[in-house]
């Protein structure tokens, strides 16, 4: 059982639940999860994650695109709720990232955190990052990449930011040794409940998209 299908199974064993405008939600706050090289390899083989749609979203933040009529021209519809445009979300923030990751290569110092703030305090927003936070720490040659996240949709948005996570240090020209996310607030809603089990006995499945 790799480290993500893990966190899945304590969410479902351990969890708490409670009542959620986009639907009810078994819980865990304040959990952790590290990942290697290894361990990285290890969800992606096992987890289906679309790759494809994932690395042109990530493509679409960084240029600051806020239209999701572009998204959904890449195939990328699960941002159609929010309207025509994402407002104060993670094209806002997103879009800063390569003249910070442009700062590491450059300078590449064992002291210094990069960090990645997403999200303003009471900025008016259609959907806000859910992902905080991004530190970027070189320590012995070796990047080690930190991620706050707020909450976390255990099923679609957990792989989902660990695929991005991944993709961003890839950019760094830095060896990667771990990914670290500190989650907040991780869940499973209860539509997902009962696929997230067939999911953790080796089946295939797809899960539903809660928004409000």
């Amino acid at each position: 059982m790799n480290k993500y299908h893990e966190i899945l199974k304590k969410v479902l064993s351990k969890g708490k639940v409670q009542e959620n405008k986009k639907g009810n939600i078994t819980y865990l706050i304040n959990q952790k999860i590290t990942l290697s090289k290894g361990d990285l390899l290890d969800i992606l083989e096992d987890h289906n994650v679309a790759r494809r749609k994932l690395k042109d979203e990530l493509s679409l933040f960084v240029s600051g695109e806020r239209s999701t009529e572009a998204y959904r021209t890449a195939g990328i519809t699960w941002w159609d709720y929010c309207g025509p445009i994402l407002v104060n979300s993670y094209p806002t923030y997103f879009e800063q990232l390569p003249r910070l990751i442009e700062r590491i290569n450059k300078e590449k110092r064992n002291s210094k955190n990069y960090v990645l703030f997403l999200g303003s305090t009471n900025a008016e927003s259609n959907q806000q990052p859910c992902l905080s936070l991004i530190q970027f720490q070189i320590d012995g040659g070796k990047l080690i990449l930190t991620a706050y996240q707020r909450s976390s949709d255990a099923n679609l948005g957990l792989p989902a930011d660990i695929y991005h996570l991944y993709l961003i240090s890839k950019q760094i020209n830095v060896p990667l040794k771990s990914i670290t996310l500190f989650l907040g607030n991780v869940h499973v809603y209860h539509n997902n409940i009962d696929s997230t089990h067939q999911l953790l006995n080796g089946e295939t499945v797809k899960f539903s998209l809660n928004v409000d």
